[in-house]
């Protein structure tokens, strides 16, 4: 097999799931946006699903209806973008419930489908997405009529447990909500792990659904191994890959495994990265290219067939820190050739 191999351990996510339920006392959805943080949304959701989520979040409407298409009637598909222009059949025909960020949007819902659930985002500091507080203030009153079936905002800085940000913005939150019916939401993964006082009525745990940080309890999820290709001597004082920019120190084994960055092995990670085989780390020797990588296997005692990129022990943090990015960074952009394989018990 000439592509890598993307395992998906269904149950370690949805241990992921009741770990992060178990720590509120309110109902806990789950964000499956960008193709289930690129493991594959409709599986993703139905595991999430049989474990007992009813509420998913989701970035676009398109999302949503491949989420609709997986769960079939029922659960609830929440719309991050709100309600775009052109989104108002697919919203109607789907039952989506868009989480609505403005003035417009609030106008499109109401005239063209009134009496359809939705929900209100504001903002209270991120300055991304939702209602600023002037415009809640002014709204507010025809809005609660209309009976959202949800008020939200997102943090910040949730990733920062001591960042000042976190305090204002839940002040801010209070601020605007207190008092209303609606059931209110502010906590995803950095939130829950904030404490009760950031949970509300729902939480949608993201990333650390799929082992990312900051949930540094959560179980592995993703595991890819890359087949190799070939395999060389290369001499000492000889050079591997593009611009010459590694150099054999001695007499070396390269191995060339079967990825690249157009499979979302970020190109920066290369002086950095290790592929393990076993408990041994094989640095990566040159840079990452478009199909291939390269691998000084020299201290191994054996010829494998593969190594391995992600494992229990080498994380989607761990890639993420040899890259200089985030975890969310390294699971979405996992590439489409990979040959996957979903653990279903």
């Amino acid at each position: 097999m000439g592509t890598a191999s993307l395992t998906i351990d269904l149950p370690a996510l949805v241990a992921n799931w009741r770990a992060l339920d178990a720590m509120t006392t309110c109902e806990t959805g789950a964000t499956v946006k960008a193709n289930g943080y690129g493991l594959g949304a409709g599986k993703v959701a139905r595991a999430l699903a049989q474990a007992g989520a009813r509420h998913f979040f989701v970035a676009v409407a398109e999302e949503g209806a491949t989420i609709r298409e997986a769960l079939g009637p029922g659960p609830a598909i929440h719309v991050f973008s709100g309600h775009m222009r052109g989104d108002t059949d697919m919203i109607a025909d789907l039952h989506l419930t868009p989480m609505l960020n403005s003035v417009e949007q609030l106008t499109r819902h109401l005239e063209a489908l009134p009496g359809h659930p939705f929900g209100v985002q504001l903002d209270t500091g991120m300055n991304r997405l939702g209602l600023e507080p002037a415009e809640w203030n002014a709204l507010r009153e025809i809005i609660l009529p209309q009976n959202p079936v949800m008020v939200m905002s997102h943090l910040a800085c949730a990733d920062t447990p001591d960042h000042p940000m976190n305090a204002q913005q839940l002040d801010a939150f209070r601020t605007m909500t207190d008092g209303i019916n609606a059931p209110r939401s502010l906590a995803a993964t950095g939130g829950i792990l904030l404490g009760s006082e950031y949970h509300f009525d729902m939480c949608r745990p993201g990333v650390g659904l799929y082992g990312g940080a900051p949930f540094t309890d959560a179980a592995p999820v993703a595991y890819l191994d890359l087949p190799i290709i070939q395999v060389r001597d290369v001499a000492e004082g000889e050079t591997v890959g593009y611009s010459n920019t590694w150099e054999a120190k001695r007499m070396s084994r390269v191995a060339t495994v079967s990825a690249g960055y157009a499979d979302g092995v970020i190109r920066a990670m290369g002086p950095n990265a290790k592929l393990r085989f076993g408990e041994a780390l094989c640095p990566v020797a040159g840079r990452i290219s478009m199909d291939l990588i390269t691998v000084d296997i020299t201290d191994l005692d054996e010829e494998p067939r593969a190594l391995s990129l992600l494992d229990d022990k080498q994380t989607v943090e761990t890639l993420a820190e040899a890259a200089g990015t985030i975890g969310y960074e390294i699971l979405t952009s996992l590439g489409a050739r990979y040959g996957r394989r979903y653990v279903t018990g």
